[in-house]
């Protein structure tokens, strides 16, 4: 039966879609400012056709701003949207072809689950025997048909959500807008929702458009990720590229959790190697560094290292190995299998992320830390884009 109706419902789809099947989405030179403050600043990008695409940054940098000039709900100040092959910078709202799933839901109080699914289509006239097929086919994928005479009040979180999901998904658009939809639940639902939104995304083979200022949500979801900084694009790439190769300081800092390490130090080369020298510790680069580090011998750089790329010995010094720092252990946290250690070396505070180690560390204990030096990163230390 769920079969039948995922057929059905892609048909249905199509040929509500018969002017043109391509849902790609293409933003040119995007400009959106409000008075003497530019919240989008000359944004070029493009969305693939059935791709779960995330926009994700930190509160204020434009994001959210994105999302409505796509959907129309927002006039642009210059530039151009393309949905498909379609110019709809002057075109309404209701005529872009687009749902969109808000951060607070809106549902209507008054309505119950069915009404509220179909109220879009009802003022779009459209006839009651195809909005009760369209919200049945909504309840069956999203397995909400037992909620479906309930007012919003007598849910869940969880299904509430669900229910702006549907109230989307009847309307049959080329591109489904999300506007951090799980941001008012709790930890727990997040994740199950997530995985319940990545799911729908495979079934419907619809394009999306996600915001979010949770790299989480962005790493777990999204086929790729767009990065927003100040209004701008800082990166664009699949989710473990933009993790192992971040373009400049600000996305190696903001994707990753805990965030990565950044250090202050020099790049000192002595005969065929190159040390980083942070004054109270000094590494050596691997020799795959070199021909990169060689236009900025002596020059001050920032050093980066992800906390999941530390490890930390109880043993005596240089235990470790290689490229090991003494430094103090001021906090433990444990995490279960693995635990948090805020370390201190000199001025230095570095975050390790590790596994349990077998000898409890305890705070003020004087431990040898091993970097994983392949896997770190230089920064230039002017321009913050990456060098390594």
């Amino acid at each position: 039966m769920a079969g039948f109706l995922l057929i059905r419902y892609r048909h249905l789809q199509r040929k509500s879609n018969e002017t043109s099947d391509v849902a790609n989405v293409i933003l040119k030179n995007l400009v959106k400012r409000f008075n003497a403050v530019t919240a989008v600043d000359k944004l070029s990008l493009e969305i693939h056709d059935r791709e779960f695409a995330v926009l994700v940054g930190s509160s204020g940098c434009g994001k959210t701003t994105v999302l409505r000039m796509i959907a129309g709900l927002e006039p642009i100040t210059s530039g151009e949207i393309f949905i498909g092959d379609t110019l709809v910078n002057d075109m309404d709202p209701k005529d872009r072809d687009i749902a969109m799933v808000f951060q607070n839901y809106a549902l209507y109080p008054h309505m119950n689950v069915r009404d509220n699914m179909g109220f879009g289509l009802k003022i779009r006239k459209f006839s009651k025997e195809e909005i009760d097929a369209r919200v049945q086919e909504a309840a069956d994928i999203l397995g909400i048909h037992d909620l479906l005479e309930r007012k919003p009040k007598e849910l869940s979180g969880g299904q509430r959500q669900r229910v702006a999901l549907g109230r989307a998904i009847v309307r049959k658009p080329k591109v489904f807008l999300f506007d951090e939809p799980l941001s008012n639940l709790d930890a727990k639902l997040r994740v199950a929702m997530r995985a319940e939104i990545s799911k729908l995304h495979r079934r419907l083979g619809a394009t999306i458009i996600y915001v979010t200022h949770d790299q989480v949500e962005a790493m777990t979801m999204a086929d790729r990720i767009f990065i927003m900084h100040k209004g701008g694009l800082q990166q664009t790439g699949m989710p473990m590229e933009v993790y192992a190769k971040p373009a400049n300081r600000f996305v190696a800092g903001f994707i990753g959790s805990p965030a990565m390490n950044f250090i202050e130090a020099t790049l000192v080369r002595e005969a065929d190697a190159w040390f980083i020298d942070a004054g109270d510790f000094r590494v050596r680069a691997p020799a795959a560094f070199n021909a990169r580090l060689e236009p900025h011998a002596g020059r001050q750089v920032i050093f980066g290292v992800r906390p999941e790329d530390i490890a930390a010995h109880v043993s005596a010094a240089g235990a470790g190995g290689g490229n090991t720092v003494t430094a103090r252990a001021d906090v433990v946290e444990t995490l279960g299998p693995e635990i948090l250690v805020y370390l201190t070396c000199g001025p230095h505070s570095i975050v390790a992320l590790m596994e349990s180690p077998e000898r409890e560390l305890t705070e003020g204990q004087t431990l040898e830390v091993d970097m994983k030096m392949v896997k770190t990163h230089i920064f230039d230390k002017e321009t913050s884009q990456t060098i390594v």
